[in-house]
């Protein structure tokens, strides 16, 4: 492929693979799509005459054809940005197939320069020019789902909130606990959130599952489901003094267990939670008061806040790369309940080099209300299994 004349065409060579032993040919055009940036714009491929249009069978029919740039390309122009494009068939193209020989996957068009002579630029629909050689039969277009981030402009915006981890403590009445956690900037460019950035970009959406899994039980139930959706406002640590960062949120959450009947359980509670974070040589001491409010019905469960209190305490220590602590717990000073749960994690790389993505992870609950179904119930668990969020 190269630039022409024109600064918005560019000249790419097209090959139709063979299936079946057909004769194929390419067509005069050929509608394709271009990613640019985020942004799908339909293009056509246009070809011109070539007597090697149609061959005999197993052989691949190749064409000089043109592909015009998008306005969204050349109207870069005037500032001198670098746009990241991507090419595929159109999922209408029916076989044989076609792909763009090449032997780069993007194509950067430097606006308002092309290529230099000489220089090798490329578009990839879909392989190396070599594959066409072999007669290996391409799919006609990439999926979109093949790559999660096109056309969803605000992935950057999710992130991690919550620890996600699975772990498990054998013993009587013991269950496994997974849980899956996310948040979501509902403003603004991903994390431009805190001093200088508008206010609106602090509120966040957030989404906490947490499951217990009965497998001792027969067919190995999911005994108890928390569902706990919320919005918040993040204000990020800020350094106030020397190793000292503040920071905190205030928000309000549901909490479900997604039963009825005698079974069901709910609650909704605003909170405020500040936090205090020191660095202490390598290791970072972070810990905060939580104070909720419950508010609206509570006829599930009357009596939720004689186990579960109003006030609790957020407590951790550890280093990025290496062993982590980290405590919550909730009390009632005038009833006497309470409940404490410890988190201890090690990044498992760094025991083993075996490339693995997860953390080993130890877990330890005791008190009232480990979940909403048994939020009037003391227990004491142990359990160890793995993390990936922590």
């Amino acid at each position: 492929m190269a630039p022409t004349a024109d600064e918005s065409t560019v000249e790419i060579e097209v090959v139709a693979l063979p299936a079946a032993g057909v004769p194929v040919a390419v067509p005069d055009n050929l509608d394709a799509i271009l990613t640019v940036g985020m942004q799908r714009v339909p293009a056509t491929i246009r070809c011109a005459p070539a007597a090697r249009g149609e061959v005999a069978p197993a052989n691949p029919a190749t064409r000089q054809c043109q592909l015009r740039l998008p306005n969204a390309v050349t109207a870069s122009e005037a500032s001198g940005e670098t746009t990241a494009i991507s090419l595929s068939l159109d999922e209408g193209v029916a076989s044989p197939h076609y792909l763009v020989p090449s032997r780069a996957k993007r194509l950067a068009v430097a606006a308002p320069a092309v290529a230099p002579a000489g220089e090798e630029t490329a578009i990839a629909v879909a392989s190396e020019a070599k594959q066409a050689k072999t007669g290996i039969v391409l799919a006609p277009s990439e999926m979109p789902s093949a790559k999660g981030e096109r056309g969803n402009a605000f992935l950057e915006n999710l992130s991690a909130y919550k620890p996600i981890y699975a772990a498990y403590g054998p013993g009587t009445n013991s269950e496994g606990r997974i849980q899956i956690s996310f948040k979501y900037q509902l403003f603004g460019d991903p994390g431009d959130v805190g001093l200088g950035a508008p206010l609106a970009n602090g509120l966040h959406f957030a989404y906490t599952q947490r499951m217990f899994w009965d497998l001792g039980a027969d067919s190995s139930p999911f005994r108890n489901i928390d569902f706990m959706p919320e919005i918040f406002y993040l204000q990020p640590a800020v350094e106030v003094g020397d190793g000292l960062s503040l920071g905190g949120q205030l928000g309000l959450r549901h909490e479900s267990n997604g039963r009825d009947g005698e079974a069901s359980r709910s609650a909704n509670t605003v909170y405020i939670q500040p936090v205090a974070s020191v660095e202490a040589g390598d290791y970072t001491v972070s810990f905060g008061p939580r104070l909720f409010f419950y508010v609206g019905d509570l006829s599930d469960n009357p009596d939720i806040r004689h186990y579960r209190g109003s006030t609790g305490l957020f407590a951790e220590i550890g280093k990025d790369d290496g062993l982590r602590l980290t405590t919550t717990s909730r009390m009632n000073f005038s009833s006497g309940k309470a409940a404490i749960n410890g988190e201890l994690s090690y990044p498992m790389d760094n025991i083993i080099e075996t490339g693995l993505n997860l953390y080993l992870f130890g877990q330890a609950f005791t008190g009232y209300g480990e979940n909403l179904l048994d939020y009037n119930r003391k227990v004491t668990r142990l359990r160890f299994g793995v993390s990936i969020v922590r």
